[in-house]
């Protein structure tokens, strides 16, 4: 009896060190670039590893927001992701209703080429994409055939557009809205709602833990988009967070200091979105799991 519980003992001991030395080697990273943001350059420099600061300093943080317009980056940032979040939201939650819901003609064949697009990696439909955006007829200086300007380039549009309705989000709602009773629909039906109003006011209300999850997904996603702004997006002005903590990087050198408290400073919103809504993030996870 003693040698089983030892046995138990030593498997419990083993899980725990393991967990811990993968949480260590997890978190270190964040406490690494927290505790670099506070260090002024030259210790930086002499010490990296070191992660208390020997001399405690603010100035990273005046930097980012003194060498650049680092709060417009950031107002960029805010308006790209909300965007994203609420057109994915409406969108995809329309689309999803409609594979869920409604019969039509051509709907699994659809469907699927949805599935497909999801394989197909993003820098494959780069140029297509900008090329698209910069053409569109009677745009940003273009004439009717789509020459003469810039269309949508330099615009939010560029980066609102195209992630509208992400195949992921119409999936991901899918799924959820398959889940949901039939019966609703078709009690609202015989009252005479409209599908669109069948679609607003019942099926969506039941599915905020699904709109939770994916809202916090898809701003994530779009808080943290580079390459895609950094091509569409070629004023300084309109540059996102992401693009714009590549500026404190140099040819031959980085501002170590600043880009780790820009950093730190662009993760906030992220983790405020998520705290806020985590039990709802919980929820959705659990549901969509469970089925």
């Amino acid at each position: 009896m003693n040698t089983i519980k030892f046995k138990k003992m030593s498997k419990s001991f083993i899980w725990y060190i393991a967990v811990l030395l993968i949480s260590l080697v997890t978190v270190f990273p964040l406490i690494w670039t927290v505790s670099t943001s506070f260090k002024p350059t030259s210790e930086i420099l002499s010490n990296g590893m070191n992660l208390i600061p020997k001399m405690f300093t603010w100035d990273n943080y005046k930097d980012v927001f003194s060498t650049t317009p680092f709060a417009r980056y950031l107002v960029n940032s805010l308006i790209l992701a909300v965007g994203g979040v609420l057109s994915n939201l409406f969108f995809g939650s329309l689309a999803g209703y409609a594979f869920a819901k409604l019969p039509f003609k051509g709907k699994k064949g659809l469907f699927m080429t949805f599935l497909g697009s999801m394989m197909i990696p993003a820098v494959v439909t780069m140029i297509p994409s900008f090329l698209v955006l910069k053409n569109f007829p009677l745009m940003g200086g273009n004439d009717i055939t789509g020459h003469g300007g810039m269309g949508f380039i330099n615009t939010y549009w560029a980066i609102l557009i195209p992630g509208a309705a992400g195949a992921f989000s119409i999936f991901f709602m899918k799924q959820f809205f398959e889940t949901l009773p039939d019966e609703l629909s078709e009690a609202a039906r015989i009252d005479g709602c409209s599908e669109f109003k069948i679609f607003w006011k019942i099926y969506m209300p039941l599915a905020k833990t699904a709109l939770a999850t994916l809202g916090i997904m898809t701003f994530q996603a779009g808080w943290n988009q580079f390459m895609w702004p950094l091509i569409v997006l070629n004023s300084q002005k309109m540059m996102t967070v992401q693009v714009g903590l590549a500026s404190f990087q140099y040819n031959e050198s980085a501002n170590y200091g600043a880009l780790m408290a820009g950093t730190i400073v662009s993760t906030i919103p992220v983790l405020f979105v998520f705290i806020f809504a985590q039990k709802y993030f919980v929820e959705g996870i659990a549901h969509n799991g469970g089925k």
